[in-house]
């Protein structure tokens, strides 16, 4: 275990419990003691479900999170966590779920982050006009586990119903919401604390962060040695030409301007030739 952080007090800006997965990942590995702030306001910084508008970048509004757990706390350390979802970038009519993880380290001007995309969320929403396709979405997006909004209709914030995980309750609001409404507008609720897939994702990520906090700058020892850039041109195992795919990887402090170049972060020596786009245009 790196000794850097070790017995020192580190506070997870949340709101929504991210703590369950986070922090036995931190004391593990770092060493650190975890605590969390009651009644800590992170809804300030953006809501998923739209009614206070995020206008930072993640990366922004976790700085914005961590500081303000920084100023309430004394604590020297903390980290917080954004999440984005909307189709994925690379991936044509797939959902995805981006999580960015920043831990600051305040006393030495330290910020060091990790970054995930996945395919697996089961961010949605849907317009619905009956109890019947009620049901069928609730049953989608793997509901009472994960939580359901509701509201009267995609841009609307009034009347609206957060956090719904009792059935009873989803066909209460429902089935009166619809005698007053021809249609009503249902989606997953994307808090890490009423979505198992997308707290699944922030433990694992943890796991990532914690591992690039205890890689050290080869040339200060300053933590956080990782990923800064990735280089294309992974040979084709048939042609050999340069395909799209990761050839190398740059590495890079967060502290100083030491740099390295990296191979394939899995070993890989040639890509498969149905990613390249000579042999498979």
């Amino acid at each position: 275990m790196h000794q850097r952080y070790k017995n020192l007090e580190l506070v997870i800006a949340t709101k929504h419990k991210k703590e369950a997965v986070l922090a036995p990942v931190f004391v593990s590995k770092l060493g650190v003691n975890c605590r969390t702030i009651e009644n800590f306001d992170t809804d300030q910084f953006g809501t998923f479900s739209g009614e206070v508008e995020r206008l930072d970048s993640p990366l922004e509004a976790a700085r914005k999170k961590n500081r303000f757990a920084h100023e309430m706390t004394g604590c020297a350390l903390a980290v917080a966590s954004e999440g984005s979802f909307g189709q994925h970038p690379h991936l044509f009519f797939v959902p995805g779920n981006e999580e960015l993880l920043l831990f600051s380290d305040f006393e030495n001007g330290l910020e060091i982050v990790e970054k995930s995309i996945v395919t697996e969320t089961n961010f949605a929403g849907q317009c619905i006009h009956s109890w019947k396709e009620a049901v069928a979405f609730a049953e989608k997006i793997g509901f009472p586990e994960s939580a359901i909004i509701l509201r009267k209709s995609e841009s609307s914030h009034e009347d609206i119903v957060k956090g719904i995980t009792d059935p009873k309750q989803f066909q209460e609001a429902v089935k009166n919401q619809l005698k007053n409404h021809q249609e009503l507008w249902l989606e997953t609720d994307m808090r890490a604390h009423l979505n198992p897939q997308r707290m699944a994702h922030i433990g694992a990520l943890g796991k990532k962060l914690s591992e690039r906090i205890l890689s050290a700058c080869p040339s200060c020892q300053s933590p956080g040695f990782g990923p800064v850039k990735n280089i294309a041109g992974l040979p084709c195992q048939l042609c050999s030409r340069p395909t799209r795919s990761i050839k190398t990887q740059v590495w890079g402090c967060v502290k100083c301007d030491h740099q390295e170049e990296k191979k394939h972060p899995n070993k890989k020596e040639f890509e498969d030739p149905m990613y390249c786009d000579f042999c498979n245009p």
